[in-house]
């Protein structure tokens, strides 16, 4: 059982300027994702993308952005979950709550911040007979632990920048490594895609463009990948694991199930403190709903300030919430 005051559904840049927040108030946080890694859909799907509405950058690439705020919260030492999703609550007699995930990791915590984005992302998954039998049996939509592939036969199937970053590292670790695409040229980064050639042309990879996934097979386990080319011919390749990079498709997932009050796949929210209809249970960011609603990270990041705020009072019920000041170092501090 992990043993937190607030645990933060969410990995992206207003959960991780609530650790901040949280921090400053002396209050512990435990992060969960169902991604692999922190900064939500900035890192997943567009890091490279320049924001432009972060007060004292006039311009930041959204992954220098997670970099920074990793660096930020690191004085607090919040501890992640990733690569599971949040699926039940369970509150407790004292009004704290269990919190489950889909892997049974449990975390115990006084209150719940959602600060899900968009909603739990969901890889989209190819359209591609019996593949739901391998899922988990050698299918899988996202790399959690690269050393499960050391010396394995992986195909990997996308043409986006998760499927060339994945091919690029992976490259090293499998025993060989087949990227297939659709198309012939890739949607992501053009230095990425440059890497991925010049491995074809060593010989490190083997590329295969203008293809299609059509199905898989094995007993009991992935053992081939069936592949067709432009001319419509089909062959089977062996496969110790598939890895379809499709994309993700936010959905509203088990959150939809815990007695929130729902608004258009979003919760809605009292604006004192972001609090939901809910006792202990917060929404900010993107996830929420309210008159006048901007989804901006900015504003996730103001309405994650004031739900710390009101957050205190179930971690510390005993305590009033002031500010004191000190100076170490010529750093004020609280």
């Amino acid at each position: 059982m992990i043993q937190t005051d607030i645990c933060i559904i969410g990995a992206g840049p207003v959960a991780l300027f609530a650790v901040f927040e949280a921090g400053l108030l002396k209050m512990r946080c435990h992060l969960v994702d169902a991604l692999p890694q922190v900064g939500g859909q900035l890192s997943e799907i567009y890091p490279q993308k320049p924001i432009y509405d972060i007060p004292g950058y006039p311009a930041i690439k959204a992954q220098e952005l997670i970099d920074n705020q990793m660096e930020q919260i690191k004085p607090f030492s919040p501890t992640f979950t990733l690569g599971e999703r949040v699926d039940s609550l369970e509150q407790q007699t004292d009004g704290s709550y269990i919190v489950s995930t889909s892997e049974n990791t449990k975390i115990h915590c006084q209150v719940i911040a959602v600060a899900g984005g968009l909603g739990c992302f969901e890889p989209r998954k190819p359209d591609v007979k019996d593949i739901l039998d391998f899922e988990r049996k050698g299918v899988d939509y996202m790399v959690k632990n690269p050393e499960i592939y050391r010396s394995k036969k992986i195909v990997i199937a996308g043409g986006g920048d998760s499927a060339l970053d994945w091919t690029i590292y992976l490259s090293d670790i499998a025993e060989e490594i087949t990227l297939v695409h659709r198309s012939e040229s890739f949607r992501g980064a053009p230095d990425s895609a440059d890497k991925v050639y010049e491995l074809a042309k060593k010989g490190k990879i083997n590329l295969l463009l203008s293809h299609n996934l059509l199905g898989v097979q094995g007993n009991g386990s992935l053992s081939h990948v069936k592949l067709a080319n432009k001319a419509k011919d089909e062959f089977l390749i062996e496969a110790d694991h598939l890895i379809p990079l499709y994309g993700l498709t936010p959905k509203l997932g088990p959150i939809a199930n815990w007695g929130l009050n729902i608004n258009k796949n979003a919760i809605e929210v009292n604006t004192f403190d972001y609090s939901t209809n809910v006792e202990r249970i917060y929404a900010i960011g993107d996830i929420n709903t309210y008159p006048g609603k901007l989804k901006l990270i900015l504003s996730g990041y103001h309405e994650a300030a004031l739900m710390m705020q009101s957050a205190f009072k179930y971690v510390y019920p005993d305590q009033k919430l002031s500010f004191k000041y000190t100076t170490v170092n010529g750093i004020n501090t609280f």
